[in-house]
């Protein structure tokens, strides 16, 4: 059994993301100092571009700022005393300084550093030869990987993780479950990543059209919680709207003369519940309907790879790779970070150029269209959500624009926002829409749920599965793939491993891939939600369950009250 955690606490990315990203993205990034016991520590787990200069092992030191500080005094104090030997007065206060420099190390546990990093980067993968590659050196995964091994390196009194799954393999999420089930401390966790939220959460607070709400458990029993909330305040708001409809016909009823006095009380009791005690239905977001744009119907085949070698400077990622896609096929690649998904999607779009061998597309009507990882930072950030989608849109009504904006959870109020004023989910929500808008017979895909939220990833998942053409994607999120997938490509061992047919199919052959799934599945499972049916219940769980809906009940009625009383006061 796990230890009991502090509690952890996340908010999914369902519906508007205004409240939950700002109460996270004005954090400082590194550190949040609070004064107290030991101060408090919130790391929010983000890619630093800043250092892609730096060495791996240089950037990793950075999260012992105050330690590396201490090793540089303590070497200069080294150096100087070795040319102070003839100037006593000037040895003596270097010995002074040596003696509280090392009283230092010691208090911040120097010695301990260096071991501190042996032990956890070859957790995350890194092997000693790593150390002095470069930053940018690292594919997206492994550069977030590094990110990652920096905060926890940092032993931080609470956890502020900004969707921490984004670029990484399942293989290291699977480690980061194990590792942060393992620390007592306390986290705020922004993940659209189901399993991972019910892998780790205690509490989920769900934030949508500018309300709160808070769910106890997992997300699985969010979502059991919130589909009965819904239920049991849809059955208030019919009950109190039959009251309504009666007490108004009562009032028709009875008219004016002798029964005045009984007209003008159901007068003040329709007021009160039409003002005061009103319950509104939950909010329930349109269905709006649109699709990738086609051009048209392509040849047989979409793209060949001849005999196609790839990697940068000593190192290979694969060599003699051979495949052809066909038309409709969607195709998945996967494997670990830094395999050469990346790439071979960019040799694909003739982006990069082999070693050897040949990239084909094919000859009738292939119009590729190419989403990379880091698709929203190439938003211009001065224009508006509404003028970035309209200037990339051919033959758009502008209604059709608004209808797939508002879609992606960009309400009427945001279509004039600027760029620059989105947070980063409203940045790749945005850059999405840009890409759904153009017209193409083949879609090449990196990653495309990276920083999505789980509205936008399900609608994303119905457009692909409505998509005529052929999808080549790279991605790590099992959800996704099992939706749209009809072909799996494994890159493994410097080769293009093909599996013709579904992700299902996929784990069926692969027999190492099938027992991680079912691990996984199990430890999810076991922390699944065990719903009774109503007639297996207790007559102790019958009333438990019914006090809750009252619960509900009353508190929305307070709530609504509250904002009535809010109104008429402003």
């Amino acid at each position: 059994m796990m230890k009991k955690m502090k509690p952890t606490i996340a908010w999914p990315t369902v519906g508007s993301r205004t409240t939950r990203d700002d109460a996270v993205s004005h954090l400082p990034i590194r550190r949040l100092q609070v004064r107290g016991r030991r101060g408090l520590l919130a790391t929010r787990c983000t890619l630093w571009r800043e250092a892609e200069r730096d060495s791996q092992e240089e950037l990793i030191w950075t999260a012992f700022k105050e330690e590396m500080e201490v090793s540089e005094r303590l070497e200069r104090v080294q150096k100087a005393l070795e040319s102070a030997v003839e100037d006593m007065d000037l040895m003596g206060r270097l010995l002074d300084e040596l003696g509280k420099l090392q009283n230092q190390a010691q208090e911040c546990d120097l010695s301990m550093v260096d071991a501190k990093i042996s032990k956890l980067m070859p957790e995350l993968g890194f092997v000693p030869e790593d150390g002095d590659r470069l930053v940018a050196s690292f594919s997206s995964g492994w550069q977030m990987r590094m990110s990652l091994g920096k905060i926890l390196l940092q032993d931080p009194d609470l956890l502020l993780l900004d969707e921490p799954t984004n670029h990484l393999d399942l293989d290291t999420i699977e480690w980061l479950e194990d590792y942060l089930n393992q620390q007592d401390v306390p986290m705020v966790i922004i993940s659209h990543d189901r399993a991972f939220l019910d892998q780790l959460c205690t509490k989920i607070v769900e934030t949508d059209m500018g309300v709160s709400r808070t769910y106890e458990g997992n997300y699985s029993e969010y979502y059991i919680a919130k589909a009965a909330w819904i239920e049991s305040q849809n059955a208030a708001c019919e009950k109190q709207q039959k009251e309504i409809e009666h007490t108004q016909d009562l009032i028709h009823r009875l008219g004016a003369g002798a029964n005045s006095g009984r007209v003008s009380s159901a007068g003040k009791k329709l007021e009160k519940l039409q003002e005061e005690d009103l319950v509104e239905r939950p909010f329930e977001r349109k269905q709006i309907r649109s699709r990738f744009p086609e051009w048209g119907r392509s040849g047989r085949f979409a793209a060949t790879l001849k005999n196609l070698e790839a990697g940068f400077g000593d190192k290979v990622l694969f060599s003699r790779a051979n495949l052809t896609i066909e038309r409709g096929e969607k195709l998945a690649i996967i494997r670990p970070n830094g395999c050469g998904k990346s790439t071979l999607l960019k040799l694909i779009m003739g982006f990069q150029k082999p070693i050897a061998g040949e990239v084909l597309l094919g000859e009738y009507n292939v119009l590729p269209h190419y989403f990379e990882q880091n698709q929203a930072e190439a938003l211009d950030l001065d224009k508006t959500v509404l003028e970035t989608v309209e200037g990339a849109a051919e033959d758009w009504r502008l209604d059709d624009t608004k209808g797939l904006l508002s879609r992606c959870n960009f309400k009427a109020v945001m279509l004039d926002r600027k760029v620059s004023l989105l947070s980063v989910g409203g940045k790749a929500r945005l850059a999405f829409c840009k890409f759904m808008v153009k017209p193409s017979t083949l879609l090449v895909l990196d990653e495309p749920t990276n920083h999505l939220d789980i509205p936008s990833k399900e609608m994303l998942v119905e457009e692909i599965n409505e998509y005529k053409g052929t999808v080549i994607t790279v991605s790590h999120d099992p959800y996704f793939i099992k939706k749209i997938v009809n072909r799996v490509v494994e890159v493994k061992d410097r080769r293009l491993q093909d599996y013709a047919g579904n992700y299902n199919y996929y784990l069926e052959k692969n027999l190492d891939a099938r027992e991680r799934e079912l691990e996984r599945e199990a430890e999810i499972e076991e922390k699944a939600p065990k719903i009774k049916a109503k007639s297996n219940m207790s007559k102790a769980e019958k009333e438990a369950r019914k006090k809750q809906k009252m619960q509900a009940f009353q508190q929305a009625k307070a709530k609504s009250k509250g904002t009535k009383n809010a109104k008429r006061w402003n």
